[in-house]
């Protein structure tokens, strides 16, 4: 295996703007790096878990991608536009308690998210089974890819920490453009 270009793969997907990425700026801008991290927990979690799961069902999942994927783009375009919305519609003056960015609701977001189910289902066949078959090495293998992904979760914690007053004095201006990155993103599965 190229481990260059799979660590390129790796960090390029999971750092690059994504809904989970936009979802957790949001978070920090509007409550706090604290509850961002808990949604970060649970989309490294969820994130993991996929992992998980394209390795042992990759032999059933290459006979039944078509069907799946088109569930998955429906489902996971609808809700990044419901999140676009969301986020576009976001009133920062009103700071209550957000019940959306839990651990679950990070969790359960990678499931729903294409970019994460794509890439789940495409570095395990073609960086990992086809160079490593034996359990320790996918072991291995899956917990860097996590740890990877959660590297890029907290660094978009830390990225709307730190220009949380940038992003609050700009606040409209953000979220209209967080929310087009979102709906753009929803829009591209389809092209």
């Amino acid at each position: 295996m190229d481990v260059t270009s799979f660590l390129i793969y790796c960090t390029i997907a999971t750092f690059t703007p994504g809904p989970t990425n936009i979802v957790i700026l949001s978070t920090v801008n509007k409550f706090g790096a604290k509850k961002a991290m808990k949604y970060a927990y649970g989309a490294t979690a969820g994130f993991g878990s996929l992992l998980i799961i394209s390795a042992i069902l990759n032999a059933l999942l290459l006979t039944i991608i078509p069907k799946i994927l088109i569930v998955i783009q429906i489902i996971g375009s609808g809700y990044m536009l419901f999140l676009a919305y969301q986020i576009f519609k976001t009133d920062t003056s009103n700071r209550t308690v957000n019940q959306s960015a839990t651990f679950m609701s990070g969790f359960l977001m990678q499931f729903l998210n294409p970019k994460v189910v794509l890439f789940a289902i495409t570095v395990i066949p073609s960086f990992i089974i086809s160079y490593y078959n034996t359990f320790p090495a996918i072991t291995v293998s899956i917990i860097t890819i996590t740890m990877i992904g959660f590297s890029a979760f907290t660094t978009w914690v830390l990225f709307g920490t730190i220009f949380k007053a940038f992003i609050r004095k700009y606040n409209r201006f953000v979220n209209v453009i967080m929310a087009i990155f979102l709906a753009y993103a929803a829009i591209m599965i389809w092209i």
